[in-house]
């Protein structure tokens, strides 16, 4: 017999973030320091710090908006227009996950109705859900991450309590994390009236997600399987540069996120790629040449530049901190995930390494993978006393 998963009252990790409490330090308007901001050719709205020595920004830019950022420490390397509010698609996604995923044992399972399956918008990318039958809280989200299935995400939603719901809560979350620049329409990113978020805000949501050890293996897995009419069938996640596929080869390094497309919101993606122990993420968002895999390419080289500038460029701004005033100083060995090898293939995560939590002077800095790791203990310790 199927087994519906319980909604729990609250997301653990948003819970624990609301009550740590976050911090916001916005990118300025100007560079701060001795040092010049990039020259104007690198294009309006850009900020940049041009270190001594600090190699220039790629040419070939022609994202709206993009952002380059030290998922470690927070701080934002390079940015153009972080704020501008863009329609996402299915990058969205990556903040449906970070609300809804940790809601759901992966193992549960579900029986999809009519009910789960209405709504579907016209021309959506599916990975072939049937109502009737029964698919694991995993198969799901592999659906979600590897081929960017809006009927896997109405279904999680339904299980969620609906589709409204679970936008209310993504917006719900995105303000908890400081996310601004979000309206959440349609949970699965596609097109909506009023639905954006910004390349800044999208960045935001992947290094929260990347907290989470689920979310960083599921983004980070090139093929799994699927059930399918016949018996399982292989997926292939839609993510170019971490598949390496449609002439691009694998980003080296490269641990996920996130890619999208709508006919508004055009080419979208969140990367994030890890080497000599420093993780970058690149958010870019709606490329304007016609270079074919835009996206891909200039992410691509916002990463190399971002690896390539490993001490020499200056902040020009930084990402949230989740800090909590009550763990004694102690030192806290954040959670996330440095996927390789199998688990890259949707194999068995390693224990994580990526450090999210910043912390200033004085205060103790609390990551968010620490934060939902102690949330499943405490779940693990509630299950024990209840057996």
């Amino acid at each position: 017999m199927a087994i519906d998963a319980r909604v729990s009252q609250k997301a653990a990790a948003m819970t624990l973030i609301a009550v740590a409490g976050v911090s916001l330090t916005s990118i300025p308007a100007t560079a701060h320091g001795s040092t010049a901001r990039q020259p104007a050719a690198a294009g309006a709205g850009v900020q940049a710090v041009a270190a001594p020595g600090a190699p220039r920004l790629p040419g070939g830019l022609s994202a709206l908006s993009w952002m380059v950022a030290d998922a470690d420490t927070g701080s934002v390397l390079a940015a153009k227009n972080a704020h501008r509010k863009l329609p996402p698609a299915s990058t969205l996604k990556t903040l449906f996950a970070v609300t809804v995923l940790p809601k759901f044992p992966s193992g549960s399972v579900r029986r999809v109705s009519s009910a789960d399956l209405k709504g579907i918008g016209a021309g959506s990318s599916v990975v072939g859900v049937r109502e009737g039958r029964r698919y694991t809280v995993a198969d799901l989200w592999r659906g979600v991450f590897l081929r960017s299935g809006n009927d896997a995400v109405h279904v999680l939603a339904a299980m969620n309590g609906g589709w409204r719901t679970t936008a209310q809560e993504m917006q719900e979350t995105a303000r908890k994390l400081g996310a601004r620049d979000t309206t959440v329409k349609s949970p699965d990113g596609y097109d909506a009236p009023g639905q954006v978020s910004s390349a800044y805000d999208l960045t935001v949501f992947a290094r929260a997600g990347l907290a989470n050890d689920d979310f960083a293996r599921y983004c980070a897995t090139s093929r799994a399987a699927f059930p399918g009419p016949g018996g399982t069938s292989m997926i292939e996640n839609t993510n170019r540069i971490l598949v390496g596929s449609h002439g691009l080869s694998r980003y080296p390094g490269i641990i996920g996120v996130k890619n999208g497309y709508t006919s508004k919101a055009g080419n979208t993606l969140i990367a994030a790629a890890r080497r000599n122990g420093r993780t970058l993420l690149v958010t870019v968002l709606n490329p304007q040449s016609n270079v074919s895999n835009a996206v891909y390419k200039e992410a691509g080289s916002l990463l190399d530049w971002g690896f390539d500038t490993a001490g020499k460029a200056q902040p020009v701004g930084t990402l949230h901190a989740v800090r909590t005033p009550d763990d004694g100083g102690a030192p806290l060995r954040p959670v996330a995930a440095d996927i390789t090898g199998a688990a890259a293939h949707g194999g068995q995560p390693r224990r994580s390494t990526l450090v999210l939590g910043a912390g200033g002077a004085g205060v103790a800095a609390l990551g968010l993978g620490a934060l939902l790791g102690r949330w499943r203990q405490a779940r693990g310790r509630r299950r024990q006393r209840a057996a």
